[in-house]
């Protein structure tokens, strides 16, 4: 089980890396092409967003790999699954029922890593 939770981190830890470099270095019109929903927030407010999921994919892995501070992996993995709740609750909003799926998929599996880490 040990395996597959790393498994699942290191998976996590990746896709929310490259999603928050994505969010917090390229400007907002380039990232409309492929995110609609940028449109809705501010520049700032989706430079947040990527420093957020940047320090949480940071946190999925570097505090219980090193020992240091272990506590912070499931405390970055429940704040990223509070992210992906939000995410999904805006997509519901905007009736865009499509991307509500993965939503929901990495949130059970932050919350499983969360559970597994605690």
């Amino acid at each position: 089980m040990e395996i597959a939770i790393w498994i699942i981190q290191g998976i996590l830890a990746t896709m929310f890396l490259a999603a928050g470099i994505m969010k917090s270095t390229l400007p907002k019109a380039k990232l409309a092409a492929s995110m609609p929903w940028v449109n809705d927030f501010s520049p700032a407010g989706v430079k947040l967003i990527g420093i957020a999921e940047l320090l949480g994919g940071i946190g999925l892995i570097v505090p219980y790999l090193t020992g240091i501070a272990p506590v912070l992996t499931p405390i970055a993995a429940m704040a990223l699954a509070l992210v992906m709740a939000l995410a999904a609750a805006y997509h519901l909003r905007k009736k865009e029922y499509k991307p509500i799926g993965f939503n929901l998929i990495l949130l059970v599996l932050l919350l499983i890593v969360a559970y597994r880490r605690y």
